[in-house]
């Protein structure tokens, strides 16, 4: 863990030049005192840092001091450093390892790839907080503690305990064999086994978790998206769950799929509308999501759904009165 403290710190005094101590101690998450005593040891090992009196003072490295990666050209610099930009770093609690590996690679690039590809990555946006409508993005919190047992106890190969708010239910603990973690639309799922049965666990309703050192069951390989497209398969086959056939305006296409569980067919309708055949949670939910869309949408089947929308439409006309 120190070491990779320490390389993180060489890397963002080569990238930055000279930095005081409360801004590494900020960079590195850790105290002043710690930072301190890092570069102390850095001189012990010969790495040429050294501290800057005055007003404007620090510590910095000595100029010349770095290494090179040539594997890497500017295309695949630029993906890697596109890829970091985004929002996918807070995934499965490794935000501060991704921060360190950006540096890492940053300061590993060939001088002539350097410059050119950190200021294209700045030219590219992954996954904004909000869209066009400045709808914001809601990202689901994971507790950094929960997180690590989970993620160790899945990159190790044992055993769980977690302790579980399914919807509805009082929590509960579990102790479950996992299989793998996936990240969907800024949701992160894991992915296990109970008692032999397949089970999928929404983070953020897993209050605490213990690594367990007994071995997992589980195959020594797992073709993960595979699995994730079988769940899912038989997820939006649930018992309560609708199909709708709908017509809707072309600007509230995404609206409605924001609502909808899975989109199972679309097809553009002879006024310029869209035709779409989507799956929703049950028929509340289908009412409520196609409501919101008000006349940019026309339920055709169920019946069902078309008969409670019309009572409701009726209902607010009641309510409201004749204008005249």
């Amino acid at each position: 863990m120190r070491a990779d403290r320490l390389v993180s710190l060489v890397l963002l005094l080569r990238q930055r030049g000279r930095l005081t101590a409360d801004t590494l101690a900020r960079e590195l998450e850790v105290s002043t005192r710690t930072v301190l005593r890092d570069i102390e040891a850095l001189s012990t090992a010969g790495v040429p840092v050294h501290a800057e009196r005055g007003r404007h003072g620090g510590f910095a490295l000595l100029p010349g001091f770095r290494t090179e990666l040539t594997g890497l050209n500017h295309d695949e610099a630029l993906a890697v450093l596109t890829a970091g930009s985004g929002r996918g770093e807070q995934a499965f609690g490794l935000g501060s390892a991704l921060a360190s590996a950006m540096r890492k690679v940053v300061d590993a690039l060939p001088e002539s790839h350097r410059v050119t590809a950190s200021d294209a990555a700045q030219r590219m946006l992954v996954d904004p907080e909000t869209d066009l409508l400045s709808r914001r993005l809601v990202t689901e919190e994971v507790a950094d503690t929960t997180m690590i047992e989970v993620r160790r106890a899945v990159l190790a190969g044992h055993k769980l305990r977690i302790h579980y708010a399914a919807t509805g239910q009082a929590p509960q603990w579990r102790t479950v064999d996992p299989v793998g973690l996936v990240t969907v639309r800024d949701r992160a799922y894991l992915l296990a086994t109970r008692s032999g049965a397949d089970r999928t666990y929404r983070l953020s309703r897993v209050l605490a978790a213990e690594e367990l050192p007994e071995p997992a069951q589980r195959p020594d390989e797992v073709d993960l998206d595979r699995v994730w497209r079988e769940r899912s398969a038989r997820f939006l086959s649930g018992s309560e769950h609708i199909t709708v056939l709908v017509r809707v305006n072309p600007v509230r296409r995404e609206d409605l799929l924001d609502t909808a569980l899975a989109v199972r067919a679309e097809e553009p309708d002879a006024d310029g509308w869209l035709r779409l055949e989507v799956t929703f949670q049950d028929a509340r939910h289908a009412e409520w999501a196609l409501w919101q869309l008000s006349s940019d949408a026309e339920a055709l089947t169920p019946q069902s759904l078309r008969t409670a929308l019309r009572n409701r439409a009726t209902m607010i006309v009641s309510r409201y009165g004749d204008p005249s």
